[in-house]
This record gives C-alpha cells, structure tokens and sequence, in this order.
C-alpha cells in the first residue's frame, strides 16, 4: 500500500464530516482515492484536493471537500463525504480533482486553471456498485486516459457513537541522516473481503521519536462499521515533503483490543517493520505505539436539540445607508414595487419563512442601522424598526415586513455601514443565555445590507467575541457592490483573528443574493441556513451541554375508531 502525503503538522487531520442527518434518508459515506494524477508542470506533483458538488434546483451546490495532500499524484483521502441518500431523487454528483499549489483545502480557489479532472455521475449508480472506478475528464473534454478516480459507497447505521483515541509513539526507527523521524499514523478498516478503507491520519509530529499525537474523534461505523471484532490495521511512516514517505512498522488490532484503554490502561502494540522481521536475524521492533486513551462518546444532533425544546431566535437586522438609493426611486434598492417585492423583502421572506418554525412564539426583534431616526433625526446602528426599543418583536416575518415598509418613509438613509453594533446588540442577551448552561435559546442574527462594512475591525472584534457565545451570524450582500473584502468575517481564509483574540469557531457565513438571481426561490434560504444546524451542535458540543431529555406526554390520545 502507497502512503500519500498529509497536510503539514499545523493542519488539522481528516476524518469523517459531522453533519445532521435528514429524517427519513438512508446515510452512506463516501470515500475518495485517485490514481496517477497528471502533472501540471513537468517532475512537478500536484497537492490534489476533491470538491464534491450536487446538482439541486438546476444549480451545483458544494457539498464539501477533501484534505490537500502534499506532493501525490495517487492520493487517498481521509476526509469522507457523507450524504442522505433518497432513492426516489435524481441526485447528479461532481467529484472535480484541483491542484491546490501549496494551499490548504479551505483557501483552495476553484479556478478551472488548476483542476486535474472531473466526473459525473449519480449517487445511485455508486451506491448500487459500492465501488465505481472512472477516468477523469479534463477541462476541453477529453478522456485523462492514465487517471482515474474512485469512490466507494458505504450506508451508515444509526448510531451516533463516538469513540476518543489518543496515541502517541516510544522509540520509533529514525529514518533521517541529519534529524529524527517526523511520524505520523495512518489506520485502516480492514473489511471481509481484504480491501482496506483509511479511517483517520494523523498530523505530522516533527523530529520526534516518541511522538504524541493529538487526540482524536471518530465514529464507531467509520473505525469497525460497529463491529468490534473486525481488524484494524494501523501503518506508522516518517514523512517526506517529496511525498516518498518512509515506512517505519505496523501493527493490526480490533476494537475490542483498544477497549482495554477505557478503564484507564494503556495498550502497547509492538511496531513491526515485516521487511526487516524477514531480513534481519536479530530484528524485534521498530518501536511501540501506545493508546493512552479510549473513551466512548454519544454525539448528539441538532434534532436532538430541538427536541429537546431548544429555540431558535431570529433577529434581523436591515442597512439602511445612502447607498441603498432615495426609497422613493425605483433604481432603490429599498423601493417598495406593488408588483414584485424588493431584494430585501425576497431575502426576510425567503429565510425568515424557515426560521419561524423553529421559534415557539413566532415573535422576531427587527432592527436597522445607517440611517437618521426620528424625532432628532440623529444616526443609529441598532434602532428597532417599528420604533418601539423596549419590545422590538415583530409578529412574525409578515410582521417583519411591514415594520419595514412603514419604517422606510419615515427616516433618512445616512450612513456609514458599521455592523458592529448590531452584533454587539444580539450578543448581549446570548451572553446570558450562555450563563445558565442549558440549551434553551440559540440565536441567528441576519444582516442584510449593500456594502461592505465600514467598521471592520470592530466588527472582527465582535464576532471574535460572539464565537463564545449561542449565536451564529448569516450576512446576505444586496446589489452589485464588491463584496470581496467580506471574506475576512466569513472566514475563507481561515478562523477569523482580531485584537481580541482568535474565533473559537466559525459562526459568519456571508452571501451575495446576485449569485442566486436565478434559482429557484428557496435556494437561497437552503444555502444560508445549512451551516446553522453543524453550528449549534459544535457549541453545546463544545461546551459539554447536552440536549434537554424529552418529556413524556402529559395526556394520551388515541385514533378515532
């Protein structure tokens, strides 16, 4: 077996994604490998990266993507793609392979200058094979005939059992003249017929030949598919920044054998090297791999949580600077047409629709920013739209929108688009929803305004700030501004860092409306909201909150005979 490269030791490793799973769909993960990869520049490897897409409402959404791997041209990826499968859909699947250059995964540009290959082809076809293998197609249409790519198919059971492992290494083989070993641990689900499946690789541990790595999470259907008998194989190389990893030893296990390290033991494999076991008279080892902790885990989800009685609050906040164009003119962004309503009110409509379901009283805090605000007519960042600051509820999102048709004729549109206010506004009674521990209300915060904020730095604060917090933050560019500087709230280039520190998790996502003109009218509203659900379950995750237990019913009922 081939090793391919890992990202750097400051990357984080790969596993399987975490995400909710839809009631009523079969879940299968799907794993990725590539062979003999092109080169794009001659005695030059690509650091191949997969982006998978689904064709939904007649447009390709990002469904993920993989780790960028190093220096390989038949890369095995870690990262496992997991998906509801429905049998009754059409669901059209794009694998497109990228030479990320040096990048990491998340900063990877998806420009065609640098994809290696794609396929198409319908999660059906996969899951009825199990295991589909194809060439890839270039950018101009022709067959790559030496490159190929699978993907295997694999159903999840419904369990949400994790397990936690931490390893580390005792005095591994040093494979390096002028420095130690830089190791790192790949393993391997070792299935009923031979094939092997790679579960989790570790980051890079630098010139260290008792290296500890990071502990780590992973499914029980990923690591055994639930059975706690079933091999697994566990291979420990020195990395190369060629890619040619050096092979230190291996050792094969169960689960059933890791299990001894939850009572608090370690269990100690001997690294075996079989070339040199063969060759060598007086050979024992190669070192020792040690698990100094296996804890199981009950992961919960976002249905889970909802459940449980969790709220979700939505509060919206709306730009009304001088960019939006007087109200009164139909060039406005802001002007109220009886015939179709403005991109504002497609927005509020759109998301706001789905949100009020998840809130029990329906009641929505409306607030606008940028504008002067009777009766002095001073400018406000975090004024309440029906004017009332002591109860800025709106009933409903039908209420949202007319408090906001009625706001419109009454103030003037000024300036500058500063949103740190607003997110400061909404964080504060987060914060104390923070301070009881229990997960009872988690907050959405939508801003929609028509340029790039004006306050930057202070608004990097604040959602540095609100990461701690159950709150998440949907930002939806209106118009044609250049929204490009939006990235650095929304986290492109990496957790976002400012004076106050850096973003305990990524809580922003940002959208411009332009790019959903013309899809189908609740497109926009299944984009913007699908972070949310991960989001809420990564911070009560974090902070060890647990889903309210779900109450019997108080009365029974019964079918009419």
């Amino acid at each position: 077996m081939q090793a391919v490269t890992p990202s750097s030791g400051d990357a984080m490793s790969e596993g399987v994604d975490s995400q909710p799973v839809a009631l009523g769909a079969c879940r299968v993960e799907l794993r990725v490998s590539c062979w003999s990869l092109l080169e794009r520049e001659e005695g030059v490897k690509p650091d191949p990266c997969v982006v998978l897409q689904l064709f939904s409402e007649d447009q390709w959404n990002e469904v993920g993507r993989s780790e960028a791997l190093r220096g390989s041209r038949n890369p095995v990826f870690a990262r496992v793609f997991s998906l509801d499968y429905f049998f009754e859909e059409m669901q059209t699947l794009r694998f497109d392979v990228y030479d990320a250059d040096g990048d990491d995964a998340e900063s990877l540009q998806c420009d065609a200058s640098v994809v290696l290959g794609s396929i198409e082809c319908t999660l059906g076809q996969i899951v009825s094979q199990t295991k589909v293998t194809k060439h890839l197609v270039l950018t101009n249409g022709e067959i790559a005939e030496k490159s190929t790519i699978t993907i295997e198919a694999e159903e999840v059971s419904r369990t949400n059992e994790f397990v936690q492992l931490e390893f580390h290494g005792q005095e591994l083989d040093d494979k390096d003249f002028f420095s130690k070993s830089d190791p790192f641990l790949e393993i391997y689900k070792v299935n009923s017929n031979e094939t092997e499946q790679l579960v989790w690789r570790t980051e890079v541990v630098k010139n260290n030949l008792s290296p500890r790595w990071r502990p780590f999470r992973v499914s029980l259907q990923s690591l055994c598919s639930c059975d706690s008998d079933k091999p697994i194989r566990c291979i420990i190389y020195d990395h190369d920044s060629s890619g040619k990893h050096d092979y230190i030893g291996e050792f094969s296990t169960t689960f059933q054998e890791m299990l001894q390290a939850a009572s608090g033991e370690e269990v100690k494999w001997e690294c075996i090297n079989h070339k040199y076991q063969e060759k060598k008279k007086h050979y024992k080892n190669s070192g020792y791999i040690v698990l100094s902790q296996c804890k199981m885990e009950k992961v919960h989800t976002f249905l889970d949580y909802i459940m449980g009685g969790l709220q979700i609050s939505f509060t919206v906040a709306i730009d009304f600077t001088a960019s939006n164009g007087d109200p009164r003119s139909e060039h406005s962004l802001h002007f109220i047409n009886p015939k179709e309503p403005n991109e504002y009110l497609k927005t509020l409509s759109s998301v706001g629709e789905i949100c009020q379901d998840y809130d029990s009283d329906k009641r929505f805090p409306a607030f606008g920013f940028g504008a002067r605000i009777p009766p002095d007519f001073e400018v406000s960042h975090d004024f309440a739209i029906n004017f009332d600051p002591e109860n800025p509820e709106c009933e409903r999102i039908a209420g949202v929108i007319e408090a906001y048709k009625r706001c419109l004729p009454q103030i003037q549109l000024y300036g500058p688009t500063n949103v740190a206010p607003i997110i400061n506004k909404v964080a504060a009674p987060a914060a104390e929803e923070e301070e009881t521990g229990l997960p009872t209300k988690y907050r959405v915060l939508l801003i929609l305004t028509d340029g790039v904020v004006s306050d930057m730095p202070e608004a990097c604060d604040a959602v540095v700030r609100a990461s701690h917090l159950p709150l998440s933050i949907i930002i939806v560019g209106i118009g044609n501004a250049d929204f490009s500087d939006m990235r650095e709230l929304n986290g492109d280039r990496g957790m976002l860092e400012s004076e106050e520190g850096r973003a305990i998790r990524d809580i922003v996502q940002f959208i411009p409306l332009r790019e959903f003109k013309k899809a189908p009218a609740n497109a926009l509203a299944k984009y913007v909201l699908a972070e949310v659900p991960k989001q809420v379950v990564e911070y009560y995750g974090s902070k060890g909150i647990a889903p309210t237990p779900q109450k019997p019913s108080s009365s029974s009922s019964s079918l009419p005979q």
